[in-house]
């Protein structure tokens, strides 16, 4: 998984009640050795911030499965179910969770 940082992306002003260190914190710990998670600077997609990327497996990905980008996961219960859709093998295995539907986006939507 990719998590924007950095940008507006963990920015406390505007997301003030957002902790963002301690969210990245609680997806590595979640993550642990089960998964990689990147940390990007931008990904030019402010508009939905906070920003969570969820890469397919490598055999899902060889399936056809897609990155997965989702907007606005600024809530502990989002992050929680993000690691759990992870952890049922993501993008191509599991559906996306009902409480992450209204927050899946297409990047290019937002293209300049």
């Amino acid at each position: 998984m990719t998590v924007c940082r950095d940008c507006c992306c963990g920015d406390a002003v505007k997301h003030p009640g957002v902790d963002h260190d301690a969210q990245l914190e609680a997806i590595r710990a979640a993550a642990g050795e089960r998964h990689r998670v990147r940390v990007s600077e931008c990904l030019k997609v402010c508009e939905r911030s906070n920003v969570v990327v969820v890469h397919p497996a490598p055999a899902a990905r060889r399936g056809g499965a897609r990155l997965v980008y989702l907007g606005d996961v600024l809530e502990d219960h989002q992050v929680s179910a993000v690691m759990d859709w992870i952890d049922a093998g993501g993008p191509g295995v599991a559906a996306v969770p009902e409480v992450l539907t209204g927050r899946v986006f297409d990047p290019a939507d937002y293209a300049d």
